[in-house]
């Protein structure tokens, strides 16, 4: 008799059992690190002084997340220390004299100054902490998680979230999914604190600002994640074929993680799809414009699905790539994703059946009245106190802060 694994369970344990491998290695690198410090007569160096806050950001597209934040602390007079791992970051060149941006290495390097901070407050949106190379320093006293884009919380991968002190989140359905984590797993209940989403506010603020967008043709955003999952992976130049043939102006952009992970694959698109009058690839770190003069999106999984449809206002076409949950949080819940039931109210489903009808989707989708009701259900949803999202998240940096060190000064009485 054989035994046999579903793909759930098998993807679930081989994720597992690479956290194990990962854990093992690195237990083994930071013992040798140790000893070699012992051997020649030295310590092993923690950086200096406590730092009041630390960001750390493992990649400068991120910079929008916690630039709002950093901008409120700097309102306030505050100090913060932004630790990047890229060294094109704009928050190196940021104009905020309360905020001191550092680069401090790629990869492990990065993680290696990570894991002998002195600080009092680390605010990160990267996920893993403690389970890879990424460990908690012993002197920094909280890790605080925030979230970088609308939507779930549970699709990190596996473990991604158990071990911050508090996260910062948006919509109530994240706070449910959290505390049925730490039951299934047995952890202590982290600090849940619901802020809304700063990068969002100020992607409207923005959009407000700019004004009405000038005449053009219809516009067409391919805005796929990436992975197995993602559009290319799982429909490849067909889609591009099919949107070409709509007659509408085609703006592809893929996930920046495609240009490094999936390159061949994207090589290989961009020449069998170069740039005209009809087509253009989007690289810009900024994806303010392109967002701005598409009239409708296309995705996937990626999170730019909310910032277009929430902040935009305008309808989304979604894929449905069976999306494996096995390896990420959401596996573990006995229940659908919100996202799943979010996204009917948004827009409309590309699926292998219709694809080539994907005009009469389009224009659908952009004269049907019912996705204006659903996006403000969803805004609802997941977007709590609009506007307010970084003035909330400071307020509760600067509240724990206080309690850290009561707390800290009262075991010194």
């Amino acid at each position: 008799m054989r035994l046999y694994i579903d793909p759930g369970t098998g993807s679930m344990l081989f994720t597992v059992l690479i956290g194990i491998a990962g854990v093992a290695v690195y237990s083994v690198r930071m013992l040798w690190i140790k000893l070699r410090f012992k051997i020649s007569g030295g310590k092993v160096k923690e950086s200096g002084s406590k730092t009041p806050f630390v960001v750390f950001s493992d990649d400068k597209r991120y910079w929008n997340v916690f630039e709002p934040i950093c901008r409120e602390m700097d309102r306030r007079g505050k100090d913060i220390v932004y630790m990047t791992a890229s060294d094109d970051d704009p928050a190196l060149d940021n104009p905020y004299p309360h905020v001191k941006a550092e680069f401090i290495g790629k990869g492990n390097k990065a993680f290696a100054k990570l894991n002998f901070l002195n600080a009092s407050i680390l605010l990160s949106t990267t996920p893993g902490l403690d389970v890879y190379q990424w460990k908690r320093s012993r002197t920094v006293q909280y890790y605080v998680h925030v979230l970088h884009a609308a939507g779930e919380v549970t699709m990190y991968r596996m473990f991604g979230i158990d071990y911050y002190d508090a996260i910062l989140l948006s919509g109530d359905y994240q706070m449910q999914d959290v505390r049925d984590l730490e039951k299934l797993r047995g952890l202590p209940a982290k600090e849940l604190v619901k802020v809304g989403i700063p990068y969002m506010d100020e992607m409207t603020a923005r959009l407000e600002k700019a004004g009405p967008v000038p005449e053009h043709p219809r516009t067409v955003l391919l805005a796929p994640s990436w992975g197995p999952s993602a559009i290319f992976s799982v429909y490849g130049g067909r889609v591009l074929d099919v949107l070409l043939q709509t007659g509408y102006h085609v703006i592809v952009r893929p996930h920046p993680q495609s240009f490094t992970s999936e390159k061949e694959m994207v090589d290989k698109l961009m020449s069998a799809y170069p740039p005209s009058e009809q087509l253009e690839w989007n690289r810009d770190n900024d994806n303010f414009e392109v967002l701005r003069r598409a009239d409708i999106l296309i995705s996937d999984f990626s999170g730019v699905i909310f910032d277009f449809s929430l902040v935009y206002n305008k309808p989304v076409i979604y894929t449905d790539p069976h999306f494996d949950l096995g390896p990420y949080d959401a596996w573990w819940l006995d229940r659908p994703v919100w996202t799943a039931g979010a996204l009917p109210r948004l827009g409309r489903q590309l699926t292998e059946e219709n694809m080539e009808h994907l005009k009469e989707l389009i224009d659908g989708c952009l004269a049907d009245p019912q996705y204006a009701e659903g996006r403000r259900q969803v805004k609802e949803e997941t977007w709590a106190y609009p506007g307010e999202g970084a003035v909330r998240a400071v307020d509760y940096l600067l509240e724990r802060y206080d309690k850290l060190n009561s707390s800290e000064e009262d075991m010194q009485k």
